[in-house]
């Protein structure tokens, strides 16, 4: 049995962290499942104070990956109407054409919102630009989430 959850966990590690590139699948919480199978093996065990401290950074890159793209909106000057833009967007990218509807939307989204909040389109772009770095910002938290993961989980496999 500890094969089988050695081997599942090692496949949702890698998982995870194509995750954290590819939009549609959440990264760190699949490594966190990662890690979590390769603790309830008989010979690799992590302690509960690691464990906890991990699903807290989990549940917080993962939370703060849609709310980041918002914050590079407003950042860059958008108003309420862009950040709801890129909120919405982000949803909606989901739906429309994903993956990469969950990169292009949000940025669209927060465009939409200043055009219609009666910006010009140099200023409305410069919103939808924040929330593509907010994107980018949140990628980048998630890749060092589960990267951290990862390291801990090969660490404990060969040489714990």
């Amino acid at each position: 049995m500890d094969y089988v959850l050695i081997v599942l966990g090692i496949i949702l590690m890698i998982i995870g962290i194509v995750g954290c590139l590819l939009p549609v699948l959440p990264g760190p919480p699949l490594s966190y499942v990662g890690l979590l199978l390769l603790h309830f093996t008989e010979r690799y065990q992590f302690s509960s104070r690691f464990l906890i401290i991990f699903a807290i950074i989990t549940a917080t890159v993962f939370v703060l990956d849609y709310i980041i793209p918002a914050w590079g909106t407003q950042r860059f000057g958008g108003s309420k109407r862009g950040v709801w833009g890129s909120i919405i967007g982000l949803v909606a990218g989901f739906f429309i054409f994903p993956p990469l509807g969950i990169i292009i939307c949000p940025f669209i989204g927060a465009v939409i919102g200043e055009l219609s909040s009666g910006k010009d389109t140099a200023n409305a772009m410069k919103s939808g630009f924040g929330s593509f770095i907010g994107l980018l910002l949140g990628t980048l938290l998630k890749f060092i989430a589960s990267g951290m993961m990862f390291w801990y989980f090969g660490k404990e496999l060969f040489f714990g």
